[in-house]
């Protein structure tokens, strides 16, 4: 339906320019050769083309106007519609584990055999106390 008005409302807008220009001026344009002469050989008759093209141009005018309101309004209240309506939502990405804190327990942990008498050792030959545990 918005298809078939949007064709409609740009034929119209044609038909309003020709009709315009076709009508006559203060000078000698389009329309004094289509008729506008009071020749009783002129295209729209010998009452001249001011009452034939000022009717179509009101007409043209009156729906042009139509068109517009009608394209404004459906452009205005469109639904919520998209194109990605179909596909499914994307969650948020997966969060990463903060780097555990320091805490008594961890602390409190064994290390490995090697480490511990590696460090006593140094201990020693530096004459720095232990750390007690």
């Amino acid at each position: 339906m918005e298809t078939a008005v949007t064709i409609i409302h740009i034929l119209v807008s044609v038909i309003i320019v020709i009709a315009v220009l076709l009508q006559s001026g203060k000078g000698a344009s389009l329309g004094s050769s289509l008729g506008g002469s009071t020749s009783s050989q002129a295209i729209f008759g010998s009452a001249g083309p001011a009452t034939f093209l000022t009717k179509i141009t009101a007409g043209a005018a009156i729906i042009f106007m139509a068109t517009s309101l009608f394209i404004t309004y459906k452009t205005a209240h469109r639904g919520e519609e998209s194109i990605m309506r179909d596909l499914p939502a994307v969650s948020a990405p997966a969060e990463t584990e903060a780097p555990a804190a320091v805490t008594d327990e961890t602390k409190a942990a064994p290390a490995p055999a090697a480490v511990v008498d590696t460090a006593k050792e140094a201990a020693k030959t530096e004459a720095v106390p232990a750390p007690k545990e």
